[in-house]
């Protein structure tokens, strides 16, 4: 307060120099935001600050649905955006949540996943994009995308499987899902093999070269016990991962159409791969 002139002045405060919760440094804008979000309902976490920038989601703090999602870890050079993640996990466990509408009228609806890391943390939101005549149709050999978000709501991965059979009488058209990471660059293919009585699958590059192969027990159905889908080198001698079916509960099982698998690879792994390998256990 000036007593000759009788102006008042306020002078500004010290300012941060990054706004709270950001462990990257300065505000950034979120690129890209997949606008389809919202309608699965996914609950994207960016902060708003002035200026039009936006601060990536506060790290380990619980969105509206309760969920925690997993760091979000710094770019990579010539890494696909999106599969930062998958360089820091070796295992993925993947949740389908319960649908109540479905579980009372058995009308079939788009599944929805969680993909989760061993710390329980969210990586991933999975939502499939089917229409209705088709789900109810076709059923579990119906053909579907699926398109996977990561924390920023941004479409990171999808995956397109065509409508194919998955009989042993028709090896001509047996099953087949490709990778796409981000969505519009193929990174690579699950195709099913032939067998009598073995489920087999190959995961190839985006150049369709043979890369690893899959195999499965000759029974899928097990009562209380999980069911392992073994990933191995293309000669079948070195194991390299594993997709298991976990058991969830003979009321669960019964009643509902809900799975939930666990996805295991070496951590060194090339990140497209561990994206191939996770569009197979949806595959199976």
């Amino acid at each position: 307060n000036d007593p000759y002139s009788g102006h008042i002045f306020i002078l500004p405060g010290p300012q941060p120099a990054t706004a709270p919760g950001m462990p990257y440094g300065s505000p950034q804008q979120v690129p890209g935001t997949y606008q389809g979000a919202g309608s699965y309902g996914f609950q994207a976490q960016p902060m708003g600050f002035p200026g039009g920038f936006v601060a990536p989601p506060v790290q380990n703090q619980p969105t509206m649905d309760g969920a925690i999602w997993m760091p979000i870890p710094p770019s990579i050079p010539n890494c696909p955006p999106g599969l930062e993640y998958l360089t820091q996990i070796d295992q993925i466990l993947i949740h389908q949540q319960l649908e109540l509408l479905e579980i009372v009228t058995g009308f079939e609806e788009n599944n929805k996943y969680e993909l989760k890391n061993a710390l329980g943390q969210r990586v991933y939101f999975a939502a499939e994009d089917t229409d209705c005549l088709t789900r109810n149709c076709c059923g579990p050999s119906r053909p579907f995308t699926l398109r996977i978000i990561d924390n920023l709501g941004r479409e990171v991965i999808t995956l397109h499987r065509p409508l194919r059979c998955s009989s042993c009488c028709c090896p001509c058209c047996l099953q087949e899902l490709e990778v796409q990471a981000p969505p519009g660059t193929t990174v690579g293919y699950v195709v099913q093999n032939w067998h009598v009585c073995l489920p087999k699958f190959t995961i190839q590059d985006e150049k369709r070269r043979d890369i690893l192969k899959i195999s499965g027990p000759c029974v899928v159905c097990r009562c209380c016990e999980d069911i392992h889908f073994e990933v191995k080198s293309l000669d079948e001698t070195c194991p390299v991962g594993r997709i298991s079916k976990q058991w969830t509960g003979l009321v669960r099982e019964m009643f509902t159409d809900t799975d939930n698998f666990g996805i295991s690879f070496p951590m060194d792994l090339d990140v497209k791969m561990k994206a191939v390998m996770i569009g197979a256990c949806f595959l199976i």
